[in-house]
């Protein structure tokens, strides 16, 4: 039996998008603004690119993605309160 899907989806579900559109999911948000899109019928893959539209996602944009996620990761890590023991008032 013949393979019927490919890296990219298969060919009922590119028809799909091709009718219809991508029905675009959230696979990995790298910051709270940026956020990497997977469609859930053909499998294409999009970001957010720094005017707000959606981009391929190529490999380019995939390790920009990864050293933003790094930065903010850190940057949050830093940022956060640290928790302080309640004093009981006597």
């Amino acid at each position: 039996m013949p393979k019927t899907t490919s890296p990219e989806g298969g060919k009922i579900s590119g028809f799909f998008c091709q009718l219809f559109g991508h029905r675009y999911v959230i696979s990995k948000q790298v910051t709270s603004h940026v956020k990497e899109y997977r469609c859930a019928h053909c499998h294409k893959e999009v970001t957010t690119s720094a005017e707000g539209k959606l981009a391929i996602l190529t490999e380019k944009l995939k390790t920009v993605n990864a050293t933003l996620h790094e930065m903010y990761v850190k940057r949050n890590r830093r940022l956060a309160p640290i928790k302080q023991p309640k004093r009981r008032v006597a």
